[in-house]
């Protein structure tokens, strides 16, 4: 499955990634993780301490592609509203799940802090940069100012990862697009720059 190039670990962490997100930390067995990645008997054990060693590595970087994929789309052009809308439709495999969103499900995760820790600091990460973005929208006139930066970012997350809920349950993106397009309805600015400068 991976290249001759690709290093031992990397092959280890990638597989790790990949079966946590299909079958939970309980169901990533050493064996699984072995099979997947091409690697030896004795190779988990050369280059991490264990399982529990190799899935924080595979956490902590699942955790961290996340933000830098969100992070990427708040911080590029546009109004706002433009933003958390890029944000929103950016594209996603959302058949497949969260993979982030998966392991806020796994109890074993869940249960120790250690694992549990780079997912809470992502899902905090961005909901502070989307809380910052709808407070830069109320400064411009564009969001009310009634609006609460926090309680919005915490929708538009639990939009996103309730999206991935009712579209795997129902087999089709269309129940994700739809939760989406319901929250842009409701956060569709006051007004057009246009009409703001006509004042």
């Amino acid at each position: 499955m991976y290249s001759r190039c690709v290093s031992t670990p990397e092959r280890l962490i990638e597989s790790t990634r990949e079966l946590l997100w299909e079958r939970g930390y309980v169901g990533t067995s050493p064996k699984a993780i072995l099979e997947r990645a091409g690697a030896g008997q004795g190779s988990m054990y050369h280059h991490f301490k264990g399982k529990p060693d190799l899935a924080l590595a595979a956490i902590r970087r699942t955790a961290e592609e996340l933000r830098a994929t969100a992070e990427g789309v708040l911080d590029g052009p546009g109004t706002p509203y433009e933003r958390i809308e890029a944000y929103l439709r950016r594209e996603r495999d959302v058949l497949r799940g969260c993979p982030v969103g998966r392991l806020t499900m796994d109890p074993d995760v869940i249960a120790s802090a250690e694992l549990r820790e780079p997912v809470d600091d992502a899902l905090d990460a961005i909901r502070e940069r989307l809380a910052g973005i709808v407070e830069e929208g109320k400064e411009q006139g564009q969001f009310g100012a009634e609006l609460d930066g926090e309680e919005i970012a915490s929708a538009i997350l639990a939009t996103v990862q309730g999206g991935y809920v009712l579209a795997r349950a129902s087999g089709s993106a269309g129940a994700f697009d739809a939760g989406v397009r319901g929250l842009l309805s409701l956060l569709s600015p006051l007004s057009s720059p246009t009409s703001m400068s006509s004042r």
